[in-house]
């Protein structure tokens, strides 16, 4: 009886930290592996690499809904989650966090010794995160800070070190979920004005919000555009082939959310960020790996 308790419990954390977005970082963490390595590394690394992945994910999220579960239920958006329901407890979130945390430190230490002394460092900006919407309108910015571990946590898995490489990759991931961030926060804009809750969108309004959201996203592209000229090795067709679907995607999701319909947010940020993640690992790994 315990065991299948224990066993819905994990489904239900699963299901509130929506385990399926990882796909939003996962292939960039791919695509900084298979850089490092200027191919696809042993499975032994790549395996790790899924392991931490999944570690820092499910901290993050499982961490974010513990400090905001009142949050949670005082918005109409949010109110149905599972710890403002009642669905779960906080002990066991509580204990699915600690363990997330200590699965991203055991792939660090099975890594190499350079991505297991800086674990403690994307734990606390991971976790650090889910307070800055308390103080700052630049949340957002922090959040990509978060996910921009990815393709760097990856490098420095294969590579042991950091170059200026996997910093302009990361500077683009940081630009573009910062970017997408802006445009969700948006749905929440009204509530987090009465809240007392710091945002772009409540700083500078709807318009200025997609203004700022766009110059983001002209910077991950400017970043994309520099990448070749960072990497040894060079990038060819295949990779700017997926520069321009990148660029096709966010003028995609640009294009339908205006001032006055919000309606389509959830389209831009579930569909175009996620095909964008993943269209880019496929062209630029057809262009690295053949």
């Amino acid at each position: 009886m315990r065991w299948g308790r224990s066993g819905r419990h994990l489904g239900t954390v699963l299901e509130m930290i929506k385990f399926e977005h990882t796909i939003f970082a996962l292939p960039f963490a791919f695509l900084g592996m298979i850089l490092a390595a200027e191919g696809w590394p042993e499975w032994r690394v790549v395996g790790w690499i899924v392991v931490a992945m999944i570690g820092a994910r499910s901290a993050a999220m499982g961490f974010n809904r513990l400090v905001d579960r009142r949050i949670d239920a005082e918005n109409p958006r949010t109110a149905n989650r599972e710890l403002p329901t009642g669905q779960i407890g906080v002990g066991f979130v509580t204990a699915f966090v600690l363990v997330s945390c200590l699965v991203l430190v055991v792939a660090g230490w099975r890594l190499n010794p350079l991505a297991l002394k800086l674990s403690p460092v994307a734990l606390a900006i991971i976790l650090g995160y889910s307070y800055t919407k308390r103080f700052t309108n630049f949340s957002h910015l922090v959040l990509g800070l978060a996910l921009s571990g990815a393709p760097l946590g990856a490098w420095i898995a294969v590579h042991g070190d950091v170059t200026a490489t996997p910093l302009a990759l990361a500077g683009a991931v940081l630009l573009w979920v910062a970017g997408f961030d802006v445009l969700y926060a948006l749905a929440d804009q009204e509530f987090d004005r009465r809240a007392g809750l710091y945002s772009i969108p409540v700083r500078f309004g709807t318009v200025g919000a997609l203004w700022i959201s766009g110059g983001l996203h002209l910077g991950m592209l400017a970043l994309l555009a520099l990448l070749p000229r960072l990497y040894p090795p060079g990038l060819d067709v295949a990779y700017w082939i997926g520069v321009g679907g990148c660029a096709a995607l966010l003028a995609y999701q640009h294009s339908i959310v205006r001032p006055t319909d919000l309606s389509r947010l959830d389209a831009a940020f579930f569909q175009a960020n996620g095909l964008l993640a993943v269209w880019l690992f496929a062209a630029t790994a057809a262009d690295v790996l053949i």
